[in-house]
């Protein structure tokens, strides 16, 4: 690790994290709700590679080799930290999909139980495994049924075995959803 990683792990570390601000809004007669969580994948865990890829860099915390199959059931908590209250699971699949080990294309379903909504949110989209990745959101269950929007996945700690996503969710509802 370089010092400027450190400095950056040190910073990520100290910086004040709201647990999950929520926001509602109604704007045009559009429900919305933004929020935030924190995803933690534990590699052999949460996360497991099925299939192994053909060509690119090794596997690490960060890349795959292209082709590779990874599935995982992380719990979504309130904080960074992993010990902080969980209120969801992402559970998915991704393909590496960048010769660099670095991208790849990306299905999930997440379960939230969140202040008074409950049910899952599915998204699908690329992710890129060290910068921030906007996810659209294409369905939903229960409180989230006709949710539109987007979910953005930042990294916030790469090291170690557990690596942790800020999941910031950007979501809508159209005038014509039965709210509860």
């Amino acid at each position: 690790m370089d010092l400027s990683q450190l400095y950056l792990s040190l910073i990520l570390l100290v910086l004040p994290y709201k647990a999950i601000s929520t926001s509602h809004h109604h704007t045009n007669g559009l429900k919305s709700l933004h929020f935030t969580l924190f995803q933690h994948e534990t590699i052999n865990k949460t996360g497991f590679i099925i299939v192994n890829g053909v060509a690119g860099p090794g596997v690490s915390q960060t890349t795959t080799p292209f082709g590779t199959l990874f599935a995982f059931q992380d719990p979504m908590t309130l904080t960074p930290n992993l010990n902080s209250k969980v209120v969801g699971t992402a559970e998915g699949t991704s393909i590496t999909s960048g010769l660099d080990g670095l991208q790849s294309i990306s299905i999930a379903k997440i379960t939230l139980n969140i202040k008074r909504h409950k049910g899952s949110i599915s998204i699908v989209g690329g992710t890129h495994n060290i910068k921030p990745s906007d996810h659209p959101v294409v369905g939903g269950t229960e409180d989230f049924l006709f949710v539109q929007g987007y979910v953005t996945s930042s990294p916030v700690n790469l090291t170690g075995l557990t690596v942790t996503y800020r999941i910031e969710f950007h979501l809508f509802w159209p005038p014509y959803a039965n709210f509860r």
